[in-house]
């Protein structure tokens, strides 16, 4: 049955509210809410519709409220908190079970001895939301009415109506809305329901996560239609919200479609056989389906057209188009960074390296002065090249990809690009980063920048100033080297010169080590000197492949970050007793920015960590019992996926996204090396 509550969630408004579902449709759309039905964020909508994919992202259909009317009585089944503080409708209370259906949220929601079944999934490939309701039990027929509700903006802002008019019309089953003359028409559509025509606005819906990180909360929606009909028992009822005018109206049918796309998905996996002969648990299993949330389209120039894909899951519109990772849901676009760490944990640990690969030759065509992009804007702007690690990381996800292809025509297409980065990092690149001929480290960062993943900024202050030789790029850049020695003399290339910048940085790299504390300093050559803040950076330094750490520091790093960092859900960012530790996540932008980077903790990491340890001791099952929180925590803030952060003090509360890539990707990645 997957991740399911009862009323002891559903009918406790503060709990319901603070789970969150979350449903995607490969392009970049997706629609989420709470359990309880009540808005919470901005982002919460049944319509968010990609309209540039990957990007423009737009809310569009807002909510549908449900009114029951049975035996006499009438139950709401939708769920409202106002500006002033009131809750109502209450239709939580209502909710007798909710489960998650591999990513479909399932509602049963009791009203007296008629039991309503409802649904929510989206169509892949399209900017399509279904929405179905079945009465599973009754006595007598039981009258449903759908009140609709809509917007028209960018997913990251709000609206206060100020009169706004939307042009409503009836089409052929349903409505026709038009925000303003040049936006994306929205489709209402019904299989089965009659509809009246409105244009109502909602005013004052509170959005209390919204006032947490000290942002604007308070919103407008319009109610332009309401859907109603008659249901007898064993009766289904379908609601199509979509960017498109003739959307296929069978729910059943569609429904089908998508249970059979996670199913492949699933088989995909475990044909790859990633745990031997192991079957695996119910959770690893949620953790591919949420996986697969992040993978999307990217266009990309027409040189990347390909051959039939041997992936299922990749659809010969895919041919014309390459993939990106989104980083994390709801708010985050496709990052360099985010995609070259997750890549392996999403794509080759799930059996879909054909994904692997499009990302790769996809991300391959935005190589510039040696870097890859940090970050694509949403409006669809230039590239942004402020990293200087997503380059690095590039290499570690083309190494892994290989393993487990070896795929000579790939790399023998990369080879050029992959000596060019080199060959801009010895020489120097953007930002000042560039290889140190002192002592063969990579050394990089201007005043007012953040090149790594530690890249926290508000206005002019830059939180956590790193300008010098940061130990992960160094670790990553060693790293880098080797691998592009091996794949030179895979492929007859000259390698020698590539060995001979890694043998130098590598007898340079114990300018790291600290032996007063028997780890290794964070940063070298600032402006201050040396950083000694014991942080989880240098965790890299172990579990990368290539470590250029004696065995002996290795464990001293594990030892440390163990003692210090590690808990639950990840590990900090900054040892708690720091001066500047801060254990709270939350406030405005200038006080949660302020903690990003300041002990608060990254779930991400604890995949490396587990690596690094099993590395360090041998021990795959202590190594496994490191990641096991994270099965428990699947049914908490994003319901079937992994949180981006945590708090830093206990009991470490989830924050940040609901659903980001590389928590999911490394947990992933680490359960399946600890089963290896």
């Amino acid at each position: 049955m997957g991740i399911a509550f009862g009323r002891e969630i559903c009918g406790d408004f503060d709990i319901a509210a603070s789970r969150e579902w979350l449903v995607t449709n490969g392009i970049g759309g997706y629609a989420s809410g709470t359990v309880a039905g009540v808005l919470t964020r901005r982002y919460h909508g049944l319509l968010i519709a990609a309209l540039a994919p990957p990007l423009g992202r737009t809310l569009m259909l807002t909510k549908v409220e449900e009114i029951v009317h049975y035996h006499h009585q009438v139950y709401p089944l939708g769920t409202d908190r106002w500006s002033d503080g009131k809750i109502d409708p209450q239709g939580y209370r209502h909710i007798e079970h909710f489960q998650l259906d591999g990513t479909v949220p399932t509602w049963h929601y009791a009203c007296g001895d008629a039991l309503l079944q409802k649904r929510i999934w989206m169509q892949q490939g399209a900017n399509t939301t279904y929405i179905t309701y079945e009465l599973l039990r009754a006595s007598q027929p039981l009258a449903l009415m759908m009140k609709a509700l809509v917007n028209y903006r960018d997913h990251h802002g709000s609206i206060r109506s100020w009169g706004w008019q939307m042009a409503v019309e009836r089409v052929d089953q349903g409505i026709q809305v038009v925000a303003f003359p040049d936006a994306v028409p929205l489709y209402l559509l019904s299989d089965r329901a009659e509809v009246l025509t409105l244009h109502d606005w909602y005013y004052g819906f509170d959005l209390a996560l919204e006032r947490y990180r000290g942002l604007s909360d308070r919103e407008d929606h319009l109610h332009v239609a309401t859907f109603h009909l008659t249901l007898y028992p064993g009766e289904s009822l379908t609601l199509v919200a979509s960017t498109e005018a003739t959307p296929d109206l069978n729910g059943m049918a569609a429904l089908k479609q998508r249970q059979n796309y996670e199913q492949k998905l699933l088989n995909f996996w475990r044909t790859s056989r990633p745990l031997g002969t192991k079957e695996p648990a119910p959770w690893l299993n949620q953790l591919v389906l949420a996986a697969d949330q992040f993978i999307v389209t990217r266009t990309v120039p027409p040189t990347l057209q390909r051959s039939e894909p041997s992936d299922p899951a990749v659809e010969s519109a895919d041919l014309l188009n390459g993939k990106t990772l989104i980083a994390g849901y709801p708010w985050f676009s496709d990052w360099g960074r985010d995609t070259m760490i997750s890549l392996p944990g999403l794509t080759l640990a799930t059996g879909r390296p054909e994904i692997a690969r499009l990302i790769l030759r996809t991300f391959s065509q935005y190589v510039s002065q040696g870097m890859l992009p940090n970050r694509f804007p949403d409006a669809g702007e230039t590239p942004e090249y402020n990293t200087v690690d997503a380059t690095l990381w590039y290499f570690e996800a083309i190494q892994q990809y290989y393993r487990a292809t070896q795929d000579d025509d790939l790399l023998m297409e990369l080879f050029p690009i992959l000596a060019d980065i080199i060959e801009w990092h010895c020489r120097g690149t953007r930002f000042n980063i560039h290889l140190d001929p002192a002592d063969g480290l990579l050394y990089a960062g201007e005043p007012g920048t953040q090149l790594t993943w530690m890249d926290a900024k508000v206005g002019d202050w830059v939180v956590t100033p790193r300008i010098g030789k940061p130990i992960e790029i160094n670790a990553l850049w060693y790293n880098a080297l080797r691998i592009m020695a091996k794949v030179a003399r895979l492929l007859g290339k000259p390698h020698q010169e590539y060995e001979a910048i890694a043998d130098r940085t590598l007898a340079r790299f114990v300018r790291f080590w600290n032996p007063d504390v028997g780890y290794c300093y964070d940063v070298l050559d600032t402006p201050t000197g040396p950083d000694d803040s014991l942080r989880p950076n240098q965790i890299f330094a172990v579990s990368l492949p290539e470590s250029p750490l004696t065995p002996g520091q290795q464990r001293g790093v594990v030892d440390a970050c163990g003692r210090a960092l590690l808990t639950s859900y990840g590990l900090r960012s900054l040892a708690p007793d720091h001066p500047q530790y801060q254990g709270h996540y939350g406030g405005d932008p200038r006080q949660r920015d302020g903690a990003y980077h300041q002990g608060t903790v990254w779930g991400w990491l604890l995949g490396p960590f587990a690596i690094a340890h099993l590395r360090v001791y041998g021990d795959p099952n202590q190594a496994r019992q490191f990641l096991v929180p994270m099965a428990d925590h699947l049914a908490a803030h994003g319901v079937g996926s992994l949180s981006e952060i945590f708090d830093g003090d206990a009991p470490m509360t989830p924050r940040g996204c609901i659903a980001q890539a590389w928590t999911v990707a490394e947990v992933l990645r680490a359960w399946i090396a600890t089963e290896r």
